[in-house]
């Protein structure tokens, strides 16, 4: 994808490909790839997440979905809704294009690049809903300026949602953990639904797990955050 990239832009994900991808799912990043992929905006322009499907309810972004099996759960779960997923990772979306593939699913939309990228040509108050799930937790500390919940970007996502827009939220890293508690209690435009640490074990019925959570399940439970997009503009 060509796209501008700011100079400070520093990396929040790692390696881009993984193992050489069978022929298959190889002919889906061919076929089926760039009938779902966004275009990059011109700079300066804005693009109306909700003209990039057809009649959309509302519209939700997915950041980082690993293989899909969540964006995939919800999209069928919702078909009246347009569902954006953004993921650098090849591999990663051509797991993803294998179950859209096959589910004939028409309400999904990529990005298949970093989101940052993405989010300035994105309008006010667009998006309704907001997943982040189980992102790298870059735990060592000279990397942690690379962990994707920071202020900056936080501001930027608060700018796209919608009031009272819901932010969901999972990590299996109690240090990334903390530090994620610490910057989205302390920004003003979000608010969390609940305190209370038994909560966050709770994984919401309506929120479909994933291979990678149940590989989490061996070492750290993982937490089920959730937080809403206060109405008030900070």
């Amino acid at each position: 994808m060509d796209t501008t990239r700011p100079d400070r832009l520093i990396s929040s994900y790692g390696r881009r490909r993984g193992r050489p991808l069978r022929a298959g799912r190889a002919a889906l990043l061919d076929d089926v790839l760039p009938r779902l992929t966004i275009s990059a905006p011109p700079a300066g322009t804005i693009l109306d997440p909700r003209t990039l499907f057809v009649s959309p309810k509302v519209v939700w972004l997915e950041i980082g979905f690993g293989a899909g099996e969540h964006l995939v759960a919800q999209a069928e779960a919702h078909p009246d809704i347009g569902l954006i997923g953004a993921e650098p990772y090849i591999n990663g979306i051509a797991g993803l294009l294998a179950r859209v593939h096959e589910a004939g699913l028409g309400n999904i939309r990529l990005w298949p690049d970093d989101i940052r990228l993405l989010l300035p040509a994105l309008p006010a108050a667009s998006i309704a809903r907001v997943f982040i799930l189980f992102p790298d937790p870059w735990p060592k500390a000279r990397h942690h300026k690379r962990r994707l919940i920071a202020p900056p970007f936080l501001d930027a996502l608060a700018r796209i949602m919608a009031p009272d827009a819901e932010l969901r939220f999972a990590t299996d890293d109690p240090g990334y953990l903390e530090w994620s508690l610490e910057r989205l209690n302390a920004h003003p435009a979000f608010s969390a639904f609940t305190t209370r640490p038994e909560d966050w074990q709770i994984r919401p019925a309506d929120w479909p797990a994933t291979r990678y959570e149940a590989k989490g399940l061996a070492g750290h439970p993982p937490a089920f955050l959730r937080f809403r997009r206060r109405g008030e503009r900070p």
